[in-house]
């Protein structure tokens, strides 16, 4: 009688446990949440700031928050943040099914492509811009 009730006790608490877990997992993919830092960031975060940047500033990271205003064809995008305009890209991609408007504030995150005679930001991240 005892091994029966211990056997019945552990068979529910395996089952248990199992529709627990999977609650866990239906709760996580109904309701994604933003995975990494969120906050406030430091380095070059303007496009005055890309525009001035040095010479030997080419590949180093930046993180923008404005508008793209206008497409240049293919990917290459107009992007302003209210202190400049400059050229962006962004790869087909990297959109992640995300609509953009000229009027959807986002935020992108890549790094200065220096060019002899122009400077763009290479996109690896397109995003909506916190509130």
């Amino acid at each position: 009688m005892k091994k029966s009730i211990l056997l019945v006790t552990l068979l529910a608490a395996m089952t248990s446990t199992a529709v627990f877990a999977n609650n866990q997992v239906i709760n996580q993919v109904a309701q994604p949440q933003q995975q990494g830092f969120s906050g406030p960031t430091h380095g070059i975060n303007t496009v005055k700031g890309v525009v001035d940047a040095g010479m030997f500033s080419d590949d180093t990271p930046v993180t923008l928050t404005g508008y793209l205003t206008s497409s240049l064809g293919g990917e290459h995008y107009t992007f302003t943040d209210g202190s400049g305009t400059m050229t962006v890209e962004i790869d087909h991609d990297k959109w992640f099914g995300l609509h953009v408007t000229p009027q959807t504030k986002i935020t992108i995150q890549g790094e200065i492509d220096k060019e002899f005679n122009h400077t763009k930001v290479d996109v690896d991240h397109v995003r909506l811009a916190q509130k």
